[in-house]
């Protein structure tokens, strides 16, 4: 008697995964859910309505975060050049200044405190101007990496009306998913689709 309540409890039981798993692919196109045999042939699990993409791969491999760090790198740069340029110009500078003051080569008093006054004006331009392009490339980037977070939200949005996936999350470096079965990592499609959407502009 014992044994018969056993199987009828297995045979109830493998009843409800199925009414479960029917629920679940019948509602039109929502996640394909599908049914894995395990050690035990009358245990099956679904695979969940859930995906996760490697953001790391994804950024490497997205053409429009590629065009957008190479717009960053040519900005710092551009940055970097006017610098160095500003920089070498004002040790010139200094250089000179210093050489005719170690000569008495100053006319007067008043020419050499103009001149000091004229040499901390431009330390402090130059300070000030490397203040402001730091500041712009933050700003920059910033900007770059929200115009990013926007495309890549808009898409799955898109692209989740057909998957139906209940979750999608985001994984960079193994930091929030430590370990998973391959079949919920969808970054290889998402990427292969968002480089098709995307049309690099012309500079």
């Amino acid at each position: 008697m014992e044994k018969k309540s056993i199987i009828i409890n297995s045979v109830f039981a493998v009843s409800i995964i199925a009414l479960f798993v029917l629920h679940f692919t019948d509602k039109g196109k929502q996640s394909e859910a599908f049914l894995v045999p395990t050690s035990d042939s009358t245990a099956m699990y679904v695979k969940l309505p859930i995906a996760y993409v490697n953001v790391d791969t994804l950024l490497q491999n997205y053409n429009f975060s590629k065009d957008m760090n190479e717009t960053l790198l040519r900005k710092q740069e551009n940055a970097r050049a006017t610098l160095s340029q500003k920089a070498r110009q004002f040790e010139g500078e200094m250089a000179e200044f210093q050489k005719k003051y170690e000569n008495n080569a100053f006319l007067s008093e008043q020419s050499f405190k103009s001149q000091q006054q004229r040499l901390q004006k431009k330390q402090a331009d130059l300070q000030k101007l490397e203040e402001s392009l730091t500041q712009q490339l933050m700003e920059d980037q910033q900007a770059m990496n929200q115009q990013l977070r926007d495309s890549i939200y808009a898409f799955l949005a898109r692209y989740n009306k057909d998957k139906k996936y209940q979750v999608i999350l985001s994984n960079t470096m193994n930091d929030n998913i430590l370990l998973s079965d391959p079949a919920y990592n969808i970054t290889n499609e998402v990427v292969e689709a968002l480089n098709k959407e995307y049309t690099p502009k012309e500079d």
